[in-house]
């Protein structure tokens, strides 16, 4: 067993499940942070210690990181629609950000992994990279909250003395996942044939397994204060993603994506937004995403993690192939 104590806040998400089972196999104590411990039953099956830590409460976060040596801090609130977006999206991820960061500090943490996003790369200058600095556009609350968190990450760490190191992984897909995230559940809505129109915009597939490794090698690798960007190297448009759904499930008869206007499609994502605003539930289509992601080719330089970290992403195509069938096989009747 090896002496270092890991802790994953957020570990019954998508990645931090799989991060979580990944440390266990490499033979690391792990304690499994989460808010609500009766989400936590699947972490106990595996064999770790399951903890009480929510981002918003200092004091639960200094007891679960009694004696942490490894911090990775993945944890946050992803959501590209809210009723109160500045509150429960921005506020959730800056303040949970200090709050991890202020805790760690007192709790004698010496390292920490953080969990970024591609959200937070400019997207200016194509293929995006870390150099080439942050992400200007502030349409979105989740874009903003993700730039400015990444941001404090870096500070707070200089400023407490702690080694932080950054990973900024792209769409991740794939097993395994007791609850569908932003990204499985497009790869979701694909199969059930619940994407008609094709909105010109691209996405960055990733295996979730390959974040996994890109985080835990990141934490060993990586260099203080450093960025490491954890995507494919090629975009996927959503035509292309339902076409290969369709070439693998043909019983499903999936139809290819028809294109629209986007001055439609911007009609359309308003009428939406209003009725999302009665019934509480996410649009399909949002105007500020038409506004960021129309036309933009989401494609990554990628040759600092792989040269630092030993990084080689499953390619896009294979990745979402895995990602239909896993979802097909245990989602389907759910």
């Amino acid at each position: 067993m090896n002496k270092e104590i890991a802790l994953v806040t957020g570990a019954n998400g998508h990645l931090g499940f799989n991060l979580t089972k990944l440390l266990l196999e490499k033979g690391f104590q792990v304690k499994a942070a989460v808010r609500d411990m009766e989400k936590g039953k699947a972490l106990a099956e595996l064999g770790c210690e399951v903890v009480h830590a929510d981002l918003m409460d200092v004091t639960s976060m200094i007891s679960a990181f009694e004696g942490v040596t490894h911090l990775y801090a993945v944890g946050a609130t992803f959501k590209m629609w809210s009723k109160n977006p500045q509150k429960e999206v921005y506020e959730n991820n800056v303040q949970g950000t200090k709050n991890l960061f202020e805790a760690a500090k007192k709790a004698g943490v010496k390292n920490v992994l953080y969990v970024s996003s591609i959200a937070a790369l400019n997207h200016a200058i194509l293929p995006a990279q870390e150099k080439n600095g942050y992400n200007d556009d502030r349409n979105s609350w989740y874009f903003k909250s993700k730039n400015d968190s990444d941001q404090i990450a870096l500070a707070l760490g200089k400023e407490y003395g702690i080694r932080t190191v950054l990973v900024l992984p792209s769409a991740m897909i794939g097993s395994e996942a007791h609850q569908l995230n932003y990204s499985n559940r497009l790869v979701w809505q694909i199969l059930q044939g619940e994407v008609p129109v094709e909105t010109n915009i691209s996405l960055n597939w990733i295996d979730v397994k390959d974040v996994a490794l890109g985080s835990f090698n990141a934490m060993q690798k990586g260099r203080d204060g450093e960025r490491y960007t954890l995507a494919n190297e090629q975009h996927n448009s959503v035509k292309e993603s339902v076409q290969l759904a369709a070439q693998l499930y043909p019983a499903l008869k999936l139809k290819t994506p028809i294109k629209v206007p986007k001055f439609l499609l911007y009609m359309v994502a308003g009428g939406m937004e209003l009725v999302s605003k009665i019934t509480g539930n996410e649009p399909l289509l949002q105007r500020h995403y038409l506004d960021m992601f129309y036309g933009l080719k989401l494609d990554y330089d990628i040759t600092k993690a792989r040269e630092e970290l030993g990084f080689e992403p499953t390619p896009a195509k294979e990745a979402l192939e895995n990602a239909f069938r896993y979802l097909k096989e245990e989602w389907d009747g759910r």
